[in-house]
Parts: structure tokens; sequence; C-alpha cells
């Protein structure tokens, strides 16, 4: 079938983990049961190892379209032939209740709305990242699919046929006839099962729809852009692990930055700096229990950090488990050739003092908007702040986690800035016993730092690092986390320098913002990158809080959010960054996108409401 671009992918999930499909109607990645689990499908990574299970006309000439169900994460994809119209409704059951054995299931209903087609499906699984080719064990009523540490199985009334990587089946629908595939975990007692009636699969997907309608009803966002806005909280809600309530970063690993490149990463992990961002934009639009999820897994994470070096890692697994060490599955041949392929990540040892700035703005934020917080976590809280003091000065690997060695971030002190700021506002408003007097000394000592130090005048702007002349897209959070005035002096030269572009020693390049100088990066790794989606949006966020004061950026900040809605994908999906050609790049879809833009589209609307 050959790979797919990557914005050519739907997602479907149950809060545990999340299934790829393409518009051709193959599921090419899926990590199962969980999201850090090894694939069974992970022929985005390699289209001769990986495995994969598709469904799709025989017909040489069809058109493809993809939607989803509105307002749910039930995706249809929809194929136009000579022949007829037939569709695949996938999907992972959700609000069954009392029926647990529904849970971790991906349901599969083939059918045919117009004419006659003929489908072909390939279920190939290769377990453990294609390294095991199970054993298929053909029933009654479908497959089983056996390896040493898991079993699947397909179960359908279609007749199945062996081949040398599964299973394979062809079948003949016409109008109004539909087909069931269910694939789910199995062991060699339980074997297949009984395939679901039409009635009863469409009970399932009814059930479903209903799940994720009445949870989007919870939304209270009702400005403009509210239909990509609803998208994005859909997708952050199939990136959260329901379990323990934290939210990875992205559900594949080692899609490239660069294609053909070496910067392949593994996001399915949650980090701590996501979190601000997270329940700011999760409280903006009514979701205070995903929220407050979040915040309890945060809440253990300080309550287990350590004195000594290094108190908090930046990121953890989703069960918070510490250990996620990286390596190469040198057997994938990679995206389009994009070597090496990574799983587990080695920033999780490095050091990124901006982490604690965002996890006590998160925690500020959910006890003004949320819940208040308690007096333990307040100690423990306490007992992070006061190495804050002691290590501010050090130098770190930053928010990007270059591979060039430490250095003097000016984010990494702008957080850390946030970190004694918010604790002390919340000392004072909720009268909890601190050390004022250090961490007043200390957040004040910092603000001048950067005045001093961080400040470029040959570049007339905020720079990545001290002593560097490298702009840094990151030091647009200034105004959003109340360092400095949106129409600070400061922060208006920057944001004319940022809007240059790069040629003219700018980040912005045809409406889209790179995170640093694509030409001068010195991060450590060799090739480049695409503009940073999330970095758009913080232009956006940063022009329009400018633009309380001055129409004009106002209507700029519009321009540059309608353009980069322009970039989503045919569902409303964004990865991380975006390619020369306007492809999606890197791990895909990406929540720290998604959450920028709900922030982005939230302030922007209530501006232009004050405005006009």
């Amino acid at each position: 079938m050959g790979y797919q671009p990557i914005q050519n992918y739907g997602v479907i999930g149950n809060m545990r983990t999340v299934a790829l499909v393409s518009t051709c109607g193959s599921i090419d990645w899926l990590c199962f049961p969980h999201f850090d689990s090894p694939s069974v499908f992970g022929a985005l990574l390699d289209q001769e190892k990986g495995g994969r299970f598709s469904i799709c006309p025989v017909e040489n000439n069809v058109v493809y379209k993809q939607l989803y169900w509105p307002d749910t994460n039930v995706l249809i994809t929809r194929f136009l032939s000579e022949g007829g119209v037939g569709e695949v409704e996938d999907f992972m059951p959700a609000g069954i209740v009392g029926a647990p054995e529904w849970h971790d299931q991906i349901v599969r209903r083939v059918s045919v709305a117009r004419g006659v087609v003929e489908f072909e499906l390939v279920c190939d699984p290769a377990f453990d990242y294609g390294r095991v080719t199970p054993n298929v064990v053909i029933t009654p009523t479908g497959a089983v699919f056996e390896g040493p540490d898991l079993s699947l199985a397909l179960t359908t009334r279609c007749p199945l046929r062996v081949t040398p990587h599964g299973v394979t089946s062809r079948i003949v629908l016409k109008e109004g006839d539909t087909a069931i595939f269910v694939l789910r975990r199995t062991t060699c007692v339980l074997g297949c099962g009984i395939p679901p009636s039409t009635e009863e699969s469409r009970g399932l997907f009814e059930a479903t729809v209903q799940f994720w309608r009445h949870w989007l009803a919870r939304c209270t966002y009702r400005g403009r852009w509210r239909e990509i806005v609803n998208r994005s909280a859909l997708v952050l809600k199939l990136l959260t692990f329901e379990p323990t309530g934290a939210i990875v970063a992205a559900p594949t690993c080692s899609l490239p930055e660069e294609l053909g490149g070496v910067r392949n990463w593994d996001y399915r992990y949650t980090w701590i700096r996501d979190a601000a961002f997270t329940v700011y934009a999760l409280l903006r639009i009514g979701f205070t229990q995903e929220a407050g999820a979040f915040i309890d897994w945060l809440g253990a994470r300080a309550r287990e950090a350590t004195d000594g070096d290094q108190p908090l890692q930046i990121l953890y697994g989703i069960d918070g488990r510490r250990a996620v060490p990286e390596s190469v599955l040198a057997h994938l041949s990679g995206y389009r050739g994009s070597i090496p392929v990574r799983i587990g990540n080695g920033a999780s040892k490095q050091l990124q003092l901006d982490i604690y700035g965002e996890l006590m703005d998160s925690i500020y934020l959910f006890n003004k908007y949320g819940e208040p917080i308690s007096s333990d976590l307040w100690s423990h809280l306490r007992r992070l702040l006061d190495w804050v003091c002691a290590n501010w000065q050090r130098e770190d690997e930053g928010i990007w986690e270059t591979r060039g060695g430490r250095r003097h971030f000016v984010y990494s002190k702008l957080m850390c800035w946030v970190a004694l700021d918010r604790g002390l506002r919340l000392a004072e408003k909720r009268s909890f016993p601190a050390p004022r007097a250090r961490w007043l000394a200390e957040r004040d000592a910092i603000y001048e730092e950067i005045l001093r130090s961080g400040w470029s005048d040959t570049r007339q702007s905020f720079v990545q690092s001290y002593g560097s002349d490298r702009l840094d897209a990151s030091n647009l959070i200034m105004p959003l986390v109340f360092f400095l005035s949106p129409t600070d002096p400061k922060m208006l030269r920057m944001l004319d320098v940022i809007r240059r572009s790069p040629r003219e020693g700018g980040l912005l390049s045809g409406g889209l913002v790179y995170r640093y100088d694509p030409q001068r990066a010195e991060d450590g790794l060799t090739g480049r990158e695409g503009t940073f989606n999330m970095c758009t949006f913080w232009l956006v966020e940063a022009l329009t809080r400018a633009g309380r004061s001055d129409r004009a950026r106002l209507e700029e900040a519009r321009l540059l959010f309608e353009r980069m809605l322009g970039y989503a994908s045919h569902v409303g999906l964004y990865a991380e960054q975006t390619g020369p050609t306007g492809d999606a790049l890197g791990n895909f879809p990406q929540a720290f996108t998604h959450l920028a833009l709900i922030s982005a589209a939230y302030n922007l609307d209530r501006a232009l409401d004050e405005a006009r």
C-alpha cells in the first residue's frame, strides 16, 4: 500500500490506547493494550515487517474519504468506486455499562451504501514491534494470533484464509449488507468467542456515539471555531490514560521531524511540561474532572520527588514509572526510511529546570479554578520550591531537550521565576506557611537576570540562552505567564523580530513559526526540521494580548490563526510540526499542539468580542 502521509490518518481509542487508521482503511499503528505497550500493528514504521489490519475495496480506481461521526471519536472511512460506495466504521467501544468484556476491543463495521463492492481484508499482526510473528489458528468464528506474551482474536462470521503473515479474506457486499470484525485480547481457552450480530454491533456503535456526545456536551466553549476546538478536546480525551489521569504527548513513536533524518523520538509518555498547558486548556473549556485527574497524577509525582540533583524527571511512564530507557529498533526501516527507530526516551534523564514552573502554574490554576489543594501536597511543593531557589542558576538542556550540551536557557530561567511567583501567590491566597522572604528575593533575582542577560541589544529581542544571539519562540510565553506586559516595549520589539522571515533573521515562514533558528540550531543533532505548530499558536496568543491596545495586531493574530487552521488534517488533527511542503511531520496527533490551539482560540475569541 505504500507509506501514507502522516496527516492521512484518523485516530480511534478507548483512553488506554489509540489506533491510527489511514484513509485507505488500514490500521497501521496500534500499541496494545496501552499507549506505551509494544506495537502489534506497526506498518507506519516499516511497511514490510510492522504489520497492519486493512479493509479496502479490491477495485483500483477508488476515491477515499474519511470523517468523524459528528461530535465523536468514531471514524468513518468511505470508498467511492465505480461499483458502489462502501464504508468502514472504526471505533473502540466506550460507555458500555455493565459489559467490561467490550473494553480494549476494536470494532470494524463494513457496509455498502450503494451498489456492490468487493472488499479485501488483510490482518497481519506483528507483535513486539515486529520482532514476534504470532502463531495463527483458524476457528469457526475467526482467527487467533498467539504470541508468548499476548494473544489476539479476530472474531467474524466471514471465512478467513491463512497467509504467511496472518489472515486474509475477500467479501462481496451489496447495498444494505454489513460485515463485522472485532479484534480483542484473548487466551487459548477463550479462543475467538461469538461474533456480535448486526443488532449487537449497532448497539455498540450507538452506545459509543452517545458516550462521546455526552462527554463533549460538558464543553463550555461557545465561541468562534467551535468545531475545531471540540475536535481538539476529543483528541485530548483520547490521549488520556484513564486509569491514572496522565495524558501522553502523542500516541506514536519515531515519526520523523525530517524525512530521512535522525530526529525521531518516542512521545508515548507524559511530560511534566505539558501540565500547565493541559490544565489551563481543560479548565477554560469546562473539563474540570479531566484537569483534576491530571493534577492528581502530578501530585503523586511531587510526593515521590526526592531531594538531590534532580527531584523530578521531565517525563514519566503513563503509570508514573521513572524508567523509560531509550533504545533503537534496528530491524525496522523507519517511516519512509527515517532511522533510527527509537523507543523510550533518553531525555528523561536530562536536567530541565522549566518543569518546576509548569508544575506550579498548573497547580496554581487548578487551585484557583478547580478545587483547593491539600496541605499535604503543599508540603511537598514547598520542598520543591526550596530546591528551585538553590538550583535555578544551573545550566540545563532546556525546553527543546537539545543534545548539544547544557546552557543558561532563557525559557528555563523564566519558568523558574514562574515557579516561585506561583508559590508566593498560593502561599498568600491560602495562607500556607512558606519562607516568603527567600522565595521573593530569588524570584526578583531571576527577573533582573533575565532582563540583563537574556536580552540582546543587537537582536532587539530576548534570545535562546545567555550570550547567544539566536531567537527562540519559547520566549513568546512571557506575557502569557505575566512575566512582562504584552505591550512592554521589549515584548513588542521581540514580536517584530520573530515575525520576520528566517532570511531576515526571524522565525516566521509563510505564517508558520520555527521554534528556533533553523539555520543555526546548535542543538547537537544533524539535519533540519519543520515549523513548530505549537509555536505558531503561541505567536497568535502573544499578538492577541498585544492587540488589545492595537487593532492591527489583533487582526494579524486572527489571520495567523485562520491560516494555521488550514494546516489541520482532513479530520482536524495536527502533528508536532509542518514540513516545507505543508505535510505533517513528527509524532501524530500531538497533544501540545491541540492544547495550544484551544488556548489561542479561547483568548483570541474573547479579544475579538471585546474589540467589537
